[in-house]
Protein backbone atom coordinates (compact mmCIF):
# COMPACT_ATOMS: atom_id res chain seq x y z
CA UNK A 1 0.00 0.00 0.00
CA UNK A 2 1.16 3.72 -1.21
CA UNK A 3 2.10 6.19 1.46
CA UNK A 4 -0.20 9.08 1.66
CA UNK A 5 -0.38 12.60 3.42
CA UNK A 6 -3.35 14.10 3.99
CA UNK A 7 -2.59 18.30 2.89
CA UNK A 8 -4.62 21.78 4.27
CA UNK A 9 -4.89 25.27 2.79
CA UNK A 10 -6.76 26.97 5.28
CA UNK A 11 -7.78 30.24 4.13
CA UNK A 12 -9.98 33.06 5.72
CA UNK A 13 -12.79 32.14 3.19
CA UNK A 14 -12.17 28.36 2.71
CA UNK A 15 -10.77 25.12 3.71
CA UNK A 16 -9.28 23.07 0.94
CA UNK A 17 -7.62 20.04 2.11
CA UNK A 18 -6.38 17.29 -0.78
CA UNK A 19 -4.94 13.24 0.10
CA UNK A 20 -1.53 13.49 -1.74
CA UNK A 21 0.33 10.51 -2.65
CA UNK A 22 4.71 10.65 -2.67
CA UNK A 23 4.53 11.67 -6.44
CA UNK A 24 2.00 14.78 -5.65
CA UNK A 25 -1.12 13.01 -7.56
CA UNK A 26 -3.93 14.22 -5.83
CA UNK A 27 -6.06 11.14 -4.89
CA UNK A 28 -9.05 12.97 -3.39
CA UNK A 29 -10.02 16.40 -2.51
CA UNK A 30 -12.54 18.96 -0.42
CA UNK A 31 -13.65 22.43 0.23
CA UNK A 32 -15.36 23.55 3.35
CA UNK A 33 -16.64 26.69 4.45
CA UNK A 34 -13.65 28.29 6.78
CA UNK A 35 -16.05 28.92 10.19
CA UNK A 36 -16.13 32.76 10.98
CA UNK A 37 -15.56 32.11 14.59
CA UNK A 38 -13.88 33.66 17.94
CA UNK A 39 -13.20 30.14 19.00
CA UNK A 40 -10.19 28.06 17.20
CA UNK A 41 -11.88 24.53 18.33
CA UNK A 42 -14.69 25.45 15.61
CA UNK A 43 -11.95 25.50 13.02
CA UNK A 44 -10.42 22.48 14.16
CA UNK A 45 -13.79 20.54 13.90
CA UNK A 46 -13.93 21.74 10.79
CA UNK A 47 -10.59 20.70 9.88
CA UNK A 48 -11.16 17.52 11.46
CA UNK A 49 -14.44 17.15 9.44
CA UNK A 50 -12.48 17.78 6.04
CA UNK A 51 -9.64 15.22 6.96
CA UNK A 52 -12.34 12.05 7.88
CA UNK A 53 -13.66 12.88 4.66
CA UNK A 54 -10.19 12.44 3.04
CA UNK A 55 -9.23 9.28 5.05
CA UNK A 56 -12.77 7.53 3.83
CA UNK A 57 -11.84 8.27 0.24
CA UNK A 58 -8.43 6.77 0.01
CA UNK A 59 -8.69 4.59 2.78
CA UNK A 60 -8.13 0.97 0.05
CA UNK A 61 -5.32 2.87 -1.30
CA UNK A 62 -2.16 3.32 1.14
CA UNK A 63 -1.94 4.29 5.18
CA UNK A 64 -2.05 8.00 6.14
CA UNK A 65 1.36 9.25 7.16
CA UNK A 66 1.21 12.96 7.75
CA UNK A 67 -0.79 16.08 7.69
CA UNK A 68 0.87 19.41 6.69
CA UNK A 69 -1.12 22.53 6.79
CA UNK A 70 -0.72 26.11 5.07
CA UNK A 71 -1.93 28.78 6.99
CA UNK A 72 -2.23 32.52 6.21
CA UNK A 73 0.05 33.60 9.25
CA UNK A 74 3.07 34.56 10.56
CA UNK A 75 4.07 31.59 12.52
CA UNK A 76 6.53 29.26 14.71
CA UNK A 77 6.91 26.19 12.02
CA UNK A 78 9.15 24.43 14.65
CA UNK A 79 6.91 24.25 17.04
CA UNK A 80 3.53 24.51 15.05
CA UNK A 81 2.43 28.01 16.34
CA UNK A 82 0.58 30.26 14.58
CA UNK A 83 1.66 34.02 15.95
CA UNK A 84 -0.27 36.03 13.85
CA UNK A 85 -3.25 35.17 11.43
CA UNK A 86 -5.19 38.43 10.32
CA UNK A 87 -8.02 36.88 8.38
CA UNK A 88 -8.04 33.88 11.27
CA UNK A 89 -8.14 35.61 14.62
CA UNK A 90 -9.59 32.99 16.59
CA UNK A 91 -6.07 31.34 16.01
CA UNK A 92 -3.79 34.02 17.16
CA UNK A 93 -1.58 32.42 19.49
CA UNK A 94 -2.93 29.12 19.22
CA UNK A 95 -0.55 25.72 19.41
CA UNK A 96 -2.51 24.21 16.08
CA UNK A 97 -0.02 21.68 15.47
CA UNK A 98 -0.16 19.95 18.51
CA UNK A 99 -3.95 19.88 19.22
CA UNK A 100 -4.56 19.03 15.61
CA UNK A 101 -1.94 15.88 16.24
CA UNK A 102 -4.16 15.11 18.97
CA UNK A 103 -7.60 15.21 17.24
CA UNK A 104 -6.71 13.05 13.89
CA UNK A 105 -4.01 10.89 15.66
CA UNK A 106 -1.01 11.65 13.37
CA UNK A 107 2.18 13.84 13.05
CA UNK A 108 1.35 17.08 11.69
CA UNK A 109 3.48 19.85 10.27
CA UNK A 110 2.31 24.00 9.92
CA UNK A 111 3.73 26.38 7.25
CA UNK A 112 3.35 29.54 5.91
CA UNK A 113 0.82 29.92 3.56
CA UNK A 114 3.50 31.54 0.92
CA UNK A 115 6.07 29.26 1.89
CA UNK A 116 4.23 26.47 1.28
CA UNK A 117 3.38 27.89 -2.49
CA UNK A 118 7.05 27.89 -3.28
CA UNK A 119 7.75 24.81 -1.86
CA UNK A 120 4.97 23.27 -4.19
CA UNK A 121 5.98 24.88 -7.29
CA UNK A 122 9.71 23.77 -6.43
CA UNK A 123 8.63 20.49 -6.00
CA UNK A 124 6.48 20.00 -8.67
CA UNK A 125 5.83 23.23 -10.85
CA UNK A 126 7.89 26.23 -12.46
CA UNK A 127 10.56 25.95 -10.09
CA UNK A 128 11.03 21.96 -10.08
CA UNK A 129 14.70 20.93 -10.49
CA UNK A 130 16.16 23.96 -9.09
CA UNK A 131 17.78 24.44 -6.14
CA UNK A 132 17.26 28.30 -5.26
CA UNK A 133 14.08 30.00 -6.15
CA UNK A 134 12.18 32.53 -5.35
CA UNK A 135 7.84 32.27 -5.43
CA UNK A 136 6.72 35.88 -5.48
CA UNK A 137 2.83 35.44 -5.42
CA UNK A 138 0.75 38.54 -6.77
CA UNK A 139 -2.72 38.19 -5.09
CA UNK A 140 -4.75 40.47 -2.79
CA UNK A 141 -1.66 41.55 -1.58
CA UNK A 142 1.77 40.31 -2.27
CA UNK A 143 3.41 36.71 -0.76
CA UNK A 144 6.60 35.30 -1.19
CA UNK A 145 9.06 32.42 -0.29
CA UNK A 146 12.76 31.67 -0.94
CA UNK A 147 14.44 28.63 -1.48
CA UNK A 148 17.98 28.83 -1.22
CA UNK A 149 19.99 25.09 -1.48
CA UNK A 150 16.91 23.09 -1.43
CA UNK A 151 15.58 24.99 1.93
CA UNK A 152 12.76 27.19 2.38
CA UNK A 153 14.58 29.88 4.47
CA UNK A 154 12.26 30.99 7.14
CA UNK A 155 14.90 33.18 9.11
CA UNK A 156 15.17 33.12 13.13
CA UNK A 157 11.93 34.02 13.72
CA UNK A 158 9.60 32.53 10.96
CA UNK A 159 8.84 36.12 9.30
CA UNK A 160 11.98 35.76 6.65
CA UNK A 161 10.31 36.17 2.42
CA UNK A 162 7.91 38.69 3.48
CA UNK A 163 8.50 40.74 -0.54
CA UNK A 164 5.59 42.35 -0.39
CA UNK A 165 7.53 44.76 2.07
CA UNK A 166 10.49 45.74 0.32
CA UNK A 167 10.22 49.26 0.31
CA UNK A 168 9.89 50.46 -3.60
CA UNK A 169 8.83 54.32 -3.06
CA UNK A 170 10.10 55.59 0.45
CA UNK A 171 7.41 58.31 0.43
CA UNK A 172 4.52 56.10 -1.06
CA UNK A 173 1.47 54.90 -0.20
CA UNK A 174 1.21 53.71 3.40
CA UNK A 175 1.01 49.76 3.77
CA UNK A 176 -0.98 47.87 6.08
CA UNK A 177 2.32 46.77 8.33
CA UNK A 178 2.90 50.01 9.05
CA UNK A 179 5.67 51.35 6.90
CA UNK A 180 5.00 53.33 3.30
CA UNK A 181 5.41 52.39 -0.27
CA UNK A 182 5.71 48.32 -0.01
CA UNK A 183 5.91 46.61 -3.45
CA UNK A 184 2.35 45.30 -2.26
CA UNK A 185 1.25 49.13 -3.04
CA UNK A 186 2.10 48.87 -6.23
CA UNK A 187 1.89 44.92 -7.87
CA UNK A 188 -0.70 43.97 -6.07
CA UNK A 189 -4.30 43.51 -7.31
CA UNK A 190 -5.55 45.82 -4.75
CA UNK A 191 -3.02 48.48 -5.87
CA UNK A 192 -3.91 48.22 -9.33
CA UNK A 193 -7.63 49.12 -8.51
CA UNK A 194 -5.99 51.71 -6.43
CA UNK A 195 -3.63 52.95 -9.36
CA UNK A 196 -6.02 53.27 -11.90
CA UNK A 197 -8.98 54.92 -9.42
CA UNK A 198 -6.07 57.65 -8.82
CA UNK A 199 -4.86 58.04 -12.64
CA UNK A 200 -8.40 57.52 -14.24
CA UNK A 201 -8.85 61.73 -14.32
CA UNK A 202 -5.68 61.90 -16.56
CA UNK A 203 -7.35 59.62 -19.31
CA UNK A 204 -11.04 60.67 -20.22
CA UNK A 205 -11.42 58.04 -22.75
CA UNK A 206 -11.11 55.33 -20.66
CA UNK A 207 -13.67 52.40 -20.80
CA UNK A 208 -12.51 52.21 -17.35
CA UNK A 209 -13.29 56.10 -15.81
CA UNK A 210 -16.14 55.79 -13.17
CA UNK A 211 -16.60 52.30 -13.31
CA UNK A 212 -18.35 50.66 -10.20
CA UNK A 213 -17.19 47.94 -9.00
CA UNK A 214 -13.81 48.04 -10.61
CA UNK A 215 -11.50 45.06 -10.49
CA UNK A 216 -7.96 44.15 -11.30
CA UNK A 217 -9.20 41.55 -13.60
CA UNK A 218 -11.46 44.49 -15.42
CA UNK A 219 -8.14 46.39 -15.92
CA UNK A 220 -6.23 43.58 -17.30
CA UNK A 221 -8.92 43.29 -19.58
CA UNK A 222 -8.73 46.65 -20.68
CA UNK A 223 -5.24 46.30 -21.15
CA UNK A 224 -5.71 43.56 -23.49
CA UNK A 225 -7.81 45.63 -25.61
CA UNK A 226 -5.20 48.63 -25.68
CA UNK A 227 -6.63 51.22 -23.30
CA UNK A 228 -3.95 53.53 -22.24
CA UNK A 229 -5.17 53.86 -18.99
CA UNK A 230 -4.78 50.38 -18.45
CA UNK A 231 -1.24 50.43 -19.70
CA UNK A 232 -0.12 52.69 -17.83
CA UNK A 233 -1.35 50.94 -14.35
CA UNK A 234 0.11 47.87 -15.64
CA UNK A 235 3.79 49.73 -16.43
CA UNK A 236 4.00 50.88 -13.23
CA UNK A 237 3.05 47.19 -11.72
CA UNK A 238 6.30 46.11 -13.88
CA UNK A 239 8.34 48.86 -12.76
CA UNK A 240 7.90 48.55 -9.01
CA UNK A 241 8.34 44.43 -9.58
CA UNK A 242 10.96 44.56 -11.00
CA UNK A 243 12.79 47.03 -8.29
CA UNK A 244 12.16 44.68 -5.74
CA UNK A 245 13.00 41.95 -8.22
CA UNK A 246 16.32 43.32 -8.56
CA UNK A 247 16.80 43.70 -5.15
CA UNK A 248 16.47 40.12 -4.79
CA UNK A 249 18.54 39.23 -7.71
CA UNK A 250 21.47 41.03 -6.00
CA UNK A 251 20.84 39.75 -2.40
CA UNK A 252 20.00 36.14 -3.50
CA UNK A 253 21.13 35.23 -6.94
CA UNK A 254 18.40 32.87 -7.55
CA UNK A 255 18.24 30.68 -10.59
CA UNK A 256 14.23 31.02 -11.16
CA UNK A 257 11.98 33.93 -9.83
CA UNK A 258 8.01 32.50 -10.00
CA UNK A 259 5.56 34.82 -10.49
CA UNK A 260 1.87 33.39 -9.38
CA UNK A 261 -1.02 34.62 -8.01
CA UNK A 262 -4.37 36.25 -9.77
CA UNK A 263 -2.85 39.45 -11.27
CA UNK A 264 -0.37 37.59 -12.57
CA UNK A 265 -2.54 37.27 -15.54
CA UNK A 266 -1.62 40.81 -16.63
CA UNK A 267 1.66 39.01 -17.34
CA UNK A 268 2.03 40.08 -20.79
CA UNK A 269 1.38 43.61 -20.01
CA UNK A 270 4.17 44.57 -16.71
CA UNK A 271 6.60 41.63 -17.63
CA UNK A 272 8.93 43.34 -19.78
CA UNK A 273 8.70 46.40 -17.49
CA UNK A 274 9.86 44.11 -14.95
CA UNK A 275 12.64 42.87 -17.17
CA UNK A 276 13.56 46.27 -18.09
CA UNK A 277 14.31 47.81 -14.35
CA UNK A 278 16.04 44.35 -13.29
CA UNK A 279 18.36 45.10 -16.67
CA UNK A 280 19.14 48.24 -14.58
CA UNK A 281 19.53 47.64 -11.43
CA UNK A 282 20.90 44.38 -10.58
CA UNK A 283 24.15 43.28 -11.42
CA UNK A 284 24.34 41.67 -14.68
CA UNK A 285 25.41 37.94 -14.60
CA UNK A 286 22.91 37.52 -11.69
CA UNK A 287 20.13 39.27 -13.80
CA UNK A 288 21.04 36.98 -16.73
CA UNK A 289 20.80 34.02 -14.91
CA UNK A 290 17.67 34.75 -13.07
CA UNK A 291 14.67 32.96 -15.27
CA UNK A 292 11.46 34.65 -14.77
CA UNK A 293 8.75 32.33 -15.02
CA UNK A 294 4.95 32.16 -14.75
CA UNK A 295 3.78 29.32 -11.79
CA UNK A 296 2.17 26.57 -13.19
CA UNK A 297 0.12 25.20 -9.68
CA UNK A 298 -2.34 27.43 -9.05
CA UNK A 299 -4.97 27.12 -5.77
CA UNK A 300 -2.94 23.68 -5.59
CA UNK A 301 0.72 25.30 -4.98
CA UNK A 302 0.27 25.45 -1.26
CA UNK A 303 -1.39 22.03 -0.97
CA UNK A 304 1.14 20.50 -2.79
CA UNK A 305 3.92 22.52 -0.51
CA UNK A 306 2.74 21.05 2.54
CA UNK A 307 2.15 17.70 1.33
CA UNK A 308 5.80 17.95 0.33
CA UNK A 309 6.47 19.00 4.17
CA UNK A 310 4.23 16.37 5.64
CA UNK A 311 6.36 13.41 3.56
CA UNK A 312 9.78 14.90 4.67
Amino acid sequence: MKEIVLAADLGGTNLRMAAVDREGRILYRTRHDTPKTERADEIVSAITEAADECLKAVRKEGWIKAFGAAAPATLNARDGVILKAPNLPALDGFRFSATVADELNLPVVLENDANAAAIGENWLGAGRGVENSICVTLGTGVGGGIILDGRILRGVDGTAGEIGHICVEPLGAPCGCGSRGCVEQYSSASAIVRLTRELENQYPKTVLKNKTRLTARDVFEAGAAGDELALEVFRKVGFYLGIALADLINILNPEVIVIGGGAAAGWDLFIDHARDQISQRAFERPAQRARLVRAELGDDAGILGAAKLAFD
